[in-house]
C-alpha cells in the first residue's frame, strides 16, 4: 500500500500547472467547508471550532496518507446523530476516546485488507441508511430552524418530535423567516454564482440581517460564551479495560460508519475521474485522521461525499488540494474565528437541512421501491432501523436479511436434473442405458451446492431405489461446494452403500475436488470412482453392473 500523493510524485503525475490547479480548488472547497464545519460541530453536541479543527487536522491527513487523488475528508452529516448519542450517553472524553478506538479499528481493517469488503454492500442497504440518516439529521434541525425554546431535545427520534410539537407555542418568527430565506438563497445563488458557494452567501447575509437589526434569535455567541481560536496541545485520553469495554460498541459504529461513506465517496471520486482508489490505504489514512483528530480534541472524521465532488468540479486532481483545503481552514480558525459569534442558529440549520436534502438520494430510493419485493424490504427495514435505533444495527439487520435472501435465490437458481429422464444422451449412451432397464441413474447439479440447497440434494436421495445399481452425479456446473454439500453427499454415499448401489462423480471443477480430497470425501468414495465424462462413467458402469449379474 503506498499513498496517493507519494504515487503520483514517484510517477511525476504531478506538474505545475496542476498545483496551481489544486490550490484554487483547494481554497474553493475551504470556503465550502467553514460554514458546514462549524454547523456539523454544533449540531454534534460540541463547541463550533470542534468541527473546524477536525476538518483541519483529519482533512489534511485523509489528502495527505490516503488512497484516492481527491478526496476531502471532515465532519460530515452522518456521524451528527451518533456523536450526539455518544455525548449524551459517554460525555466529550468519552467521545473522543471512542474517536481514537475507532481510528485503530478502521487502521486493522485496511491492513487486514477488508477495504475490499466495501463491493459486497449491496445498494438497499446503503441507501437505506444514508436516506435514515439525512432524516435522522433533518430531525435534529427542526428545533434551532423554529427557533424553539427547548432545554434538552431528547435523542430518540419519536420522543424529539413530541418534544417539538409539545413547544410549538414558543416558536420564534424571526429565527423561521431567516431560516426560510436562507434555504432559498442556497437553491438559488448557484443559478447566479457557482463559485462561491451559496451556504457561505446564506451565512454572510443572515449574520449581516441579525447584526444590523438585531433580531432576537440565537446566535452561537449566545449559545456557546466560550469560543477558541487556538488549538491545544494532543492530550491522549486515559485508557483501560473497563473504558475499552465500555467504549467498544459506539467505537465500532463510528468505525463502520466512516468506513462506509470514505470508500463510497472514493467510488464517487474515481467514477468522476476516471481513477482508481486504494481503499486499503484510504482505510488506514482514515484510520489515523481520526486518532488524530481525537487527540487535538476533534469529532470523527471521513471522506465527504459533496466536498470531494466540488473539488472535483473546480479542478482538483490531486491530494494538494485537500492539503491545501486544510491549511486555509487553520488559517481561517485562527484570524476569523471571534466573528463566528455573530452567525444565528437557524442559518446553520438552514444549511444543515439543504445537507439533508442533498445527501437523502430520495430519487435513488424511490426507484429501489420499484425493485422485487425482498430488495424492497431490506431498503425499508434498513432506512427505519437507521432512524429509530441505530446505524450499526439497521445495518447488521440488512446484511442478515441480505444474507438470507441472497441464499435463498442461489438455492431457487440451483437444480438437480435427472438426465436419464430427460433423454439428454447421444443414441449410443442411450442404448447402453436402456440395456440396464434403469438401473444406471445420472444426475446433474446446475449451480453451487451448499447448506443452501442440501436439504433439496437430501431429499432427491431419498427418491432412489434400492433397485437401482448405480447413480453417477455429474458436477460440470458445480463450482463450489461447502461442508454442508459434503455432508449431503456424505449421506448419499452412505445410502448407497446400504443398498448395495455404486456411485461415480464425473466432471469435477477445480474447488469442489480441492474440497473433496482436503475432507476426505474422495478416500471414501475412491478416487476411481471420480470420472472425467459422463460417458466414461457410464460405460463403467455398464461393465460393473454386467459383471454382477455374470
Amino acid at each position: 500500500m503506498m499513498p496517493k500523493f507519494f504515487s503520483m510524485i514517484k510517477n511525476g503525475e504531478i506538474t505545475k500547472e496542476q498545483v496551481m490547479k489544486d490550490i484554487i480548488a483547494g481554497v474553493i472547497v475551504a470556503i465550502i467547508a467553514i460554514p458546514l464545519s462549524i454547523a456539523l460541530g454544533i449540531s454534534s453536541g460540541v463547541s463550533p471550532e470542534k468541527g473546524l479543527i477536525t476538518a483541519i487536522f483529519a482533512g489534511f491527513i485523509i489528502s495527505f496518507l490516503g488512497g484516492s487523488r481527491v478526496q476531502i475528508g471532515g465532519p460530515t452529516g452522518a456521524f451528527v446523530v451518533i456523536i450526539y448519542s455518544i455525548i449524551q450517553e459517554y460525555g466529550l472524553n468519552g467521545l473522543i476516546t471512542a474517536t481514537i478506538m475507532a481510528g485503530i479499528i478502521m487502521i486493522i481493517m485496511g491492513l487486514l485488507k477488508f477495504g475490499s469488503l466495501i463491493k459486497y454492500i449491496p445498494q438497499t442497504i446503503t441507501i437505506g441508511f444514508t436516506a435514515g440518516i439525512a432524516v435522522t439529521l433533518m430531525s435534529t434541525q427542526v428545533k434551532d430552524f423554529l427557533g424553539l425554546k427547548i432545554d434538552n431535545v431528547p435523542a430518540e427520534f419519536f420522543a424529539k418530535w413530541n418534544s417539538y410539537f409539545s413547544n410549538m407555542g414558543t416558536l420564534n418568527i424571526y429565527s423561521l423567516a431567516i431560516g426560510i430565506i436562507s434555504v432559498i438563497i442556497i437553491i438559488v445563488w448557484p443559478k447566479i454564482n457557482k463559485t462561491i458557494p451559496g451556504s457561505m452567501i446564506a451565512l454572510i447575509l443572515a449574520t449581516l440581517a441579525v447584526k444590523l437589526l438585531d433580531f432576537p434569535v440565537d446566535t452561537i455567541g449566545s449559545r456557546f460564551q466560550d469560543i477558541s481560536s487556538t488549538i491545544s496541545a494532543p492530550v491522549l485520553p486515559q485508557l483501560s479495560m473497563s473504558v475499552i469495554n465500555k467504549l467498544f460498541s459506539p467505537a465500532m459504529t463510528i468505525a463502520i460508519l466512516a468506513a462506509l461513506e470514505s470508500l463510497l465517496s472514493a467510488v464517487v471520486a474515481d467514477g468522476m475521474i476516471g481513477d482508481t482508489h486504494d481503499s486499503n490505504m484510504e482505510l488506514v489514512a482514515q484510520g489515523i485522521a481520526n486518532i488524530t483528530s481525537g487527540l487535538f480534541g476533534g469529532i470523527p472524521a471521513t471522506g465527504a461525499i459533496a466536498r470531494t465532488a466540488a473539488n472535483v468540479r473546480t479542478g482538483g486532481r490531486s491530494p494538494i488540494a485537500g492539503m491545501v483545503h486544510a491549511i486555509t481552514l487553520l488559517i481561517t480558525m485562527l484570524i476569523l474565528m471571534p466573528l463566528a459569534k455573530m452567525v444565528p442558529m437557524t442559518v446553520l440549520a438552514a444549511i444543515l437541512a439543504v445537507v439533508s436534502y442533498n445527501m437523502s438520494q430520495w430519487r435513488a430510493f424511490k426507484g429501489l421501491l420499484k425493485a422485487p419485493k425482498s430488495d424492497v424490504i431490506v431498503l425499508l427495514v434498513t432506512f427505519i432501523g437507521t432512524v429509530i435505533f441505530d446505524l450499526v444495527v439497521a445495518i447488521g439487520i440488512g446484511m442478515v436479511m441480505t444474507a438470507f435472501l441472497f441464499m435463498k435465490r442461489i438455492s431457487d437458481t440451483t437444480q438437480i436434473r435427472d438426465l436419464v429422464e430427460e433423454k439428454v444422451f447421444d443414441e449410443e449412451t442411450t442404448a447402453i442405458l436402456e440395456k440396464t432397464d434403469g438401473r444406471i441413474r445420472v444426475y446433474q447439479v446446475n449451480g453451487p451446492m451448499f447448506f443452501g440447497v442440501a436439504q433439496e440434494f437430501i431429499c432427491k436421495i431419498k427418491e432412489i431405489e434400492a433397485s437401482v445399481g448405480v447413480v453417477i452425479l455429474d458436477m460440470r456446473h458445480t463450482h463450489a461446494i461447502d461442508a454442508s454439500a459434503i455432508d449431503a453427499l456424505t449421506r448419499l454415499l452412505k445410502h448407497c452403500d446400504a443398498n448395495n448401489i455404486k456411485l461415480c462423480l464425473t466432471h469435477v471443477q477445480e474447488q469442489p475436488m480441492k474440497v473433496l480430497h482436503r475432507m476426505g470425501f474422495a478416500v471414501q468414495l475412491g478416487v476411481s470412482h471420480i470420472y472425467e465424462t459422463k460417458t466414461e462413467a457410464i460405460e463403467k458402469a455398464y461393465d460393473y453392473l454386467e459383471q454382477l449379474e455374470a
